[in-house]
């Protein structure tokens, strides 16, 4: 499998043992290759969520500093895009963390996300129109 990008609800998921959607995303993970690309909007919703948990935030920047996790930089050019992703998905009312990914998939020519946000993600679009393959396939 090629790269892929991860969201926040997975990482969540499986750090903390208590998530409803735990087992599901271990199962998918099971399946992947490291390392999973992701971006700092990610990280920092993920460590918000997993304030609580001194032992799942440690072991969220284990993910990183071990390479399993590897941050996709953000330069300048993605504040114009993130700009008009905004306004043509205003109606999803998406998060900063959702554009970010959608424009490092465009960037980075990656088809396939690890997000239990399929709401979102299913309506996201990448150029020529074409979906985003989201992983678990199915919740």
């Amino acid at each position: 499998m090629s790269s892929i990008l991860v969201d926040t609800g997975p990482l969540v998921a499986i750090l903390a043992k208590r998530d409803q959607f735990h087992l599901p995303c271990l199962e998918v993970l099971k399946s992947l290759r490291p390392p999973l690309l992701t971006c700092w909007p990610v990280i920092t919703e993920a460590a918000y969520l997993l304030r609580q948990s001194p032992t799942a935030l440690q072991s969220l920047f284990r993910m990183l500093e071990g390479g399993f996790l590897v941050l996709a930089p953000l330069d300048n050019t993605a504040a114009p895009w993130m700009a008009t992703f905004f306004e043509q998905y205003e109606d999803q009312e998406p998060q900063i963390a959702d554009a970010a990914l959608v424009y490092l998939a465009e960037r980075e020519r990656i088809e396939t996300i690890f997000t239990l946000d399929h709401r979102h993600f299913s309506v996201f679009r990448l150029p020529g129109n074409r979906r985003l393959n989201l992983l678990p396939e199915t919740l």
